[in-house]
């Protein structure tokens, strides 16, 4: 829960707080979110250091945070699991390491008499008497604070708050607290501020909302310190989501030695045990190479949050995980990562989303700071739930309750489905679409997204029948396998894929026809741009809140999603041949963005035309040239999934979401070890003639435990029981994997074409 760092004044999207450029720092606070688009959320209670202020007078000091900033040293800041440290131009350098509620920060001071405070490094020295003053602000990085309220201890030094604020990407707002002591120094003074203002009376502030009186947000309390001993200040500060003596009690109870080194080396242990589940051979690997494939695991663990004893909203002995951003994001990668390499979270997980389900009658699509996100697509929760059944997780799980969440889903309405669950689902029952010109009676959302989740929604449907089928449901499973069909009324075999200029002339066409397309309620179609809302035309027009069919992504990219029934939809774009050929193009002419995870699966999809040569090819396409280990090393927002991509990628697989299936590549690595769930066991795949350079990267034959392999996929068993996966590789494309046998599962449906909506609808 507790991730601290310095949060920087970027313009950039900066949910986790510090971001790699030039933009000076606001200050330090305790809990932030990773890799989300959007407002940035968190950030509650940033701590700030002056090492003095001048004529040694605290109201002559900044402390509002449009005030304050300043500078980082170029290439002072060092990171590492567990760790962060960086130095600012006003002499102070600052380290923080955490618990699982709790920072201990580090502040250190060059130990003169006098410190230049200099808020910039092009500034003359602005020279003070050292006696370091600490503020604790009220904003979060949002600036959404409604209320709050403060109060510092003169005696102690103890600085105790709270704040109501808003979710970056959802609705309502969420209540939160911090317990903050120092030590390594005697205090000076203490008082309050708000904005620059700040007094030795009053010692608490209550009823603090951002406005007209505060137009900054800035509020708080300040400390003054005589010189630190060993010119070192430490500061604890715990928090919580339940009380003020929670977040005492955190701290307290995580770091009572103040001992920084420990705590740095408990964090630092915690990460290499989540980590340690995997092992790989290097030899002849890149560090740019390994760094990305590390980080990639490592983000792939930032989120969600553990939040278990922190739920204010209801009491329950099942576990809370907060920070689902969004289950539309991470369900294609990341949840089905976890459930390889952590099990045991993932368990957890799926528990607290059924938890979710109980309390507030919906599964989450998206989720942050125990308020409703919204939501982007289908019910994707649906897709988590059934990758966790189909993969044998149990230990906890009630099952029954998870078939009621997601048959909720597909069947009942909400009023609010902009913020959970479905839309439009009389229409997607009757006719088995969601008309682009529907009127939906039952509830409200964004009344958009037809085609993406249509096809989601179907998707979603499919996964439900697995589930439905495993507990014994089997007239469920039936209808939902059924339903799981319906993406295929989004398929107009007319339409032609044409690139045109907003006045109608034609930029660009090909001969590629079929698309997923609009259809209205009379049963026509509607003709939207084929490739809108990718990056040759229109990137950024389709996102939550406009009116356009698709969402983050264009219908070139929708027309491929159709995981249940792959071998239909290589049939209807022409067959293997003309499907390889036409996804080729998707991903060289640059119409595919791997910035969004549904660009993800296609990367892939060669292996359902009996091509998985070519899928190998293009994750080397993207990887290192979008996934790497500069500063600008994803190609889009991580949401915990790009990290999961690329990890995916590189250790030779890559799973379809929902199914017990993982589509095999070449891996990145000789050797590559997971340890299994199974005892001592690990899944270990091995590649025969490594070529470090990637020439050598097409799979020519494979073995399995000793025994000759063809399929270009594997189910889960190999992770749970272990086992060793030899590959043979060479400079040219083989014959392993492109038999008919080999392929992929589909699971086609009798199909007639949907009707069209009674007339008095």
């Amino acid at each position: 829960m507790a991730k601290a760092v310095a949060d920087t004044a970027s313009p950039a999207e900066n949910a986790a707080g510090y971001v790699s450029d030039a933009h000076p720092v606001l200050g330090f606070s305790h809990m932030h979110d990773s890799g989300t688009g959007g407002h940035p959320s968190l950030g509650n209670f940033p701590l700030f250091v002056h090492p003095g202020c001048p004529g040694d007078d605290f109201a002559r000091c900044a402390y509002s945070v449009v005030d304050r900033p300043t500078d980082r040293v170029p290439g002072s800041a060092s990171a590492a699991p567990g760790y962060f440290g960086i130095n600012l131009t006003n002499s102070v350098r600052a380290e923080m390491t955490t618990t699982q509620h709790a920072v201990l920060y580090r502040f250190g001071f060059p130990g003169e008499n006098r410190v230049d405070v200099a808020t910039t490094a092009d500034k003359a020295p602005v020279v003070v008497p050292y006696s370091p003053v600490v503020l604790v602000d009220l904003v979060d990085l949002m600036n959404s604070r409604s209320t709050g309220g403060i109060q510092v201890s003169p005696e102690s030094g103890r600085v105790v708050g709270e704040g109501s604020y808003g979710p970056s990407f959802g609705s309502g707002n969420y209540h939160a607290f911090f317990c903050a002591d120092f030590r390594g120094a005697a205090i000076r003074k203490t008082g309050t501020f708000k904005t620059n203002a700040a007094a030795e009376e009053p010692k608490f502030l209550d009823g603090v909302g951002a406005g007209y009186h505060i137009p900054t947000g800035s509020a708080g309390a300040w400390l003054q310190f005589e010189r630190p001993v060993n010119n070192s200040l430490l500061a604890r500060v715990g928090v919580s989501f339940i009380s003020v003596d929670q977040a005492c009690e955190n701290a307290e109870g995580e770091i009572a030695d103040w001992h920084f080194e420990r705590v740095e080396s408990d964090a630092r242990k915690a990460w290499r045990e989540k980590l340690g589940v995997i092992e790989v051979d290097a030899t002849g690997v890149s560090e740019e190479l390994q760094t990305t494939f590390w980080s990639g695991l490592y983000r792939t663990l930032l989120s969600p949050q553990n939040y278990t004893g922190e739920n204010p909203l209801w009491n329950s002995t099942e576990p809370y995980f907060d920070s689902f951003y969004c289950i539309w994001d991470s369900f294609r990668a990341q949840h089905p990562l976890l459930t390889i390499i952590d099990p045991v979270a993932q368990t957890d997980m799926v528990r607290a989303l059924i938890d979710i389900y109980r309390h507030e009658g919906k599964l989450p699509d998206c989720r942050m700071s125990f308020c409703k996100g919204f939501t982007q697509g289908g019910s994707n929760a649906d897709v988590v739930l059934v990758d966790a059944f189909v993969k044998n997780l149990r230990a906890g799980i009630d099952w029954d309750a998870a078939y009621e969440a997601v048959v909720s889903d597909a069947e009942v309405e909400p009023a609010n489905w902009g913020l959970a669950g479905r839309g439009n689902l009389v229409s997607w029952h009757d006719v088995g679409y969601i008309p682009s010109d529907d009127i939906d009676k039952n509830g409200t959302g964004p009344n958009s997204r037809t085609i993406s989740r249509g096809v989601e929604y179907a998707y979603d449907d499919f996964c439900i029948a697995f589930l439905a089928q495993g507990l014994g449901h089997t007239a469920d499973a039936a209808k939902y396998r059924r339903r799981g069909g319906n993406w295929r009324n989004y398929w107009n075999p007319d339409q032609r894929d044409v690139f045109k200029m907003p006045n109608g002339d034609v930029a660009a066409q090909t001969d590629f026809t079929g698309f997923m397309q609009p259809r209205l309620r009379n049963g026509s179609f509607g003709q939207r741009n084929t490739r809108a809302c990718s990056p040759v035309q229109d990137m950024h027009s389709c996102y939550y809140d406009t009116q356009l069919d698709t969402y983050e992504g264009s219908p070139w990219l929708y027309s491929f999603y159709a995981p249940q029934d792959m071998a239909t939809l290589v049939g209807l774009m022409g067959g293997p041949a003309a499907f390889t050929e036409r996804l080729s193009f998707f991903h060289t002419s640059g119409i595919s963005y791997m910035g969004n995870e549904q660009g993800f699966l296609p990367v892939f999809q060669f292996h359902y035309a009996g091509r998985p040569g070519l899928s190998t090819h293009f994750t080397r396409e993207y990887i290192p040239s979008l996934f790497n280990a500069t500063v600008n090393g994803i190609p889009g927002n991580d949401d915990c999934a790009m990290g999961a991509f690329g990890a995916f990628a590189m250790m030779g697989f890559f799973p379809v979401a929902g199914q017990d299936v993982y589509l095999l590549t070449t891996p990145f690595f000789p050797e590559v070890r997971i340890k299994a769930k199974k005892k001592g066991k690990r899944a270990v795949i091995k590649v025969r003639g490594f070529d470090p350079e990637g020439r050598r990267k097409y799979i020519q034959r494979a073995r399995l435990n000793g025994r000759e392999y063809t399929k270009n996929w594997i189910t889960h068993d190999f992770f749970l029981t272990g086992g060793v996966l030899e590959f043979w590789v060479g400079e040219e494309e083989g014959i392993w994997g492109t038999g008919d046998k080999d392929l992929p599962p589909s699971y086609p449906v009798e199909w007639d074409e949907s009707p069209a909506l009674d007339e008095g609808y």
